[in-house]
């Protein structure tokens, strides 16, 4: 800096006393500034700096660890979905996890890396399963107890039962091993640091995979009606039969008395298409830990989806895409999911007036105006909204954008009708099928507002991901719209379809299990059991 203010000496020599002494005291003003304004721009760059760390770390919106939920042990660029890049789509949750929850998680990922497969106790576990028929489980001494999440039914499914194994996992220490002879591999990034959910294909158990049904003879539903299994005598693994057609005996696992005998056995398999989380609720143990983990009732899935399924790169590339192409410039976002539940599938007029009924009824649309009416300048400024519509059929978001493409609306809005696939036909197990599904999941989870079809478990984890309290469309009867079309839901919780019709004590064989526990009770479009915060 100094060569800038450089004077030869013969200038120097020819300038007067008072020029001199005007030269020196600009120089050094100039060269004080020069100082400060260093210093205030390192302090700035300093704050500046600090307030970014602060507003990514400490912000709802840049939270990228969502309040401890997730661990910082994973690398970014691994699985682009699990940290601070999802906070860019969604609105940050108004729903935390309890401190309670976030330890349990960090103590469990250091059990999982403990046990898990490849680990000296996995393989001194696995040898117990080799052993023949009469072995006895009460004598291992394995430090390990798993249960074992087999993969079933559509991926909606998956994702409610994985989400129901895991949390039974917490709660009774065991290690879950999820089935990865399908495609959740290809779909889901892991979840626990320095080790793998996924069961290796060897597992001696996988060779019985197809005969794990009601009749298998170690089904406890069935030994329990069999009188085979006593707290004295116990086999080396057990299967829990957790499927829609489920019997009492089979739905007894959830129970205390129950869990007395199962605590016993080191390894669990499952077999699930039914989110059965509402039941843990009716064992008392069970009760008073999940009553601390999750302080507010209807944010289990919400938070231990977030925890679990994170989307692969493929996956996330197709739902930041799509996001930044259609949703993200309009002022309001609209999720509309609709499934069909017949063989044929395909568009029913009946639907479409139900969904329309409904969205119209709860201003989540507006109404289509007259011709006179359109003529009126509603808004200088209309106000833009994108309705994202996930169907199998093409034809319900066609109708949609035709509606409101042909004529003007109430109240001026700019309607943009969107679909990413319409695949005719559910197609599980087939890798890219899935990978579109996951990646609409999350598209609608991104949404401001829901409407979800009722029973529809591919609605269940889009809304209770994006904590959204859905509008739900009743089940139509006898191809006619309902009416009332939908019901808004006061709570973002999935709904038990097959629930056990009692609770686990003497004195509740006689109570309905929508009334065993005033937050468990019955879903509002459907029966089945579904937690709410109580009122």
């Amino acid at each position: 800096m100094y060569h800038i203010f450089q004077i030869s000496g013969e200038v120097i020599k020819g300038l007067g006393m008072k020029t001199k002494i005007l030269i020196t005291i600009v120089f050094s003003t100039l060269l004080i500034l020069s100082v400060m304004l260093l210093s205030f721009s390192n302090n700035f760059n300093n704050k500046l700096f600090a307030a970014t760390i602060n507003d990514e770390s400490e912000t709802p919106g840049r939270d990228r660890l969502i309040g401890g939920l997730l661990t910082a042990d994973f690398d970014e660029g691994s699985c682009l979905s699990r940290y601070h890049k999802t906070f860019l789509y969604r609105k940050p949750s108004p729903y935390k996890p309890s401190e309670y929850l976030v330890s349990k998680l960090r103590s469990y990922e250091m059990l999982h890396k403990r046990c898990g497969p490849g680990t000296k106790a996995y393989k001194e576990a696995t040898k117990h399963l080799s052993h023949d028929e009469n072995y006895n489980a009460s004598k291992s001494d394995g430090e390990c107890r798993y249960v074992v999440w087999l993969a079933d039914y559509g991926l909606g499914n998956r994702l409610l039962t994985l989400a129901s194994v895991f949390l039974y996992a917490l709660l009774t220490d065991r290690i879950i091993l999820v089935d990865n002879r399908k495609d959740i591999g290809d779909l889901l990034c892991e979840p626990f640091p320095g080790t793998s959910w996924l069961l290796p294909l060897d597992f001696p158990l996988m060779k019985y995979a197809d005969g794990y049904h009601k009749g298998y003879s170690r089904c406890y539903g069935t030994m329990l009606e069999n009188h085979s299994i006593n707290s004295t005598s116990f086999p080396p693994h057990l299967y829990m039969h957790n499927l829609h057609d489920s019997r009492d005996s089979d739905k007894m696992f959830f129970c205390q008395k129950d869990q007395s005998l199962i605590d016993k056995v080191p390894w669990l398999v499952f077999r699930a298409n039914v989110y059965f989380v509402p039941s843990l609720w009716f064992n008392p143990t069970f009760q008073t830990e999940l009553t601390k983990l999750f302080p507010q009732k209807e944010t289990v899935f919400h938070h231990l989806g977030r925890y679990l399924f994170h989307p692969k790169n493929q996956v996330w590339d197709i739902v930041t895409k799509y996001y930044h192409d259609h949703l993200s410039k309009a002022d309001e976002r609209l999720g509309i999911q609709i499934r069909v539940f017949r063989d044929q599938g395909g568009y029913y007029q009946h639907v479409m007036d139900q969904v329309i009924s409904c969205t119209q009824r709860e201003k989540l649309l507006p109404e289509l105006a007259t011709q006179e009416e359109s003529k009126v300048n509603i808004s200088n400024i209309p106000k833009s909204k994108a309705v994202l519509v996930t169907s199998l059929s093409p034809e319900y978001s066609k109708k949609l954008e035709n509606m409101f493409s042909e004529r003007a609306n109430m109240t001026g809005e700019i309607i943009k009708v969107y679909q990413p696939s319409g695949e005719r036909y559910q197609q599980t197990d087939k890798k890219v099928h899935d990978q579109k599904a996951l990646a609409e999941m999350y598209l609608l989870s991104l949404t401001d507002n829901i409407v979800a079809s009722s029973r529809s478990t591919f609605g269940y984890v889009a809304y209770s991901l994006g904590g959204l309290k859905p509008w739900l469309l009743y089940l139509p009867n006898d191809n006619k719209a309902p009416d009332p079309p939908c019901v808004r839901s006061t709570s973002m919780e999935p709904c038990f379809l097959t629930p056990p019709t009692h609770g686990c004590e003497p004195d509740a064989w006689g109570t309905e299990s929508g009334k065993v526990v005033p937050f468990v009770r019955y879903c509002e479009d459907i029966w089945g059991l579904k937690l709410f915060d109580e009122l």
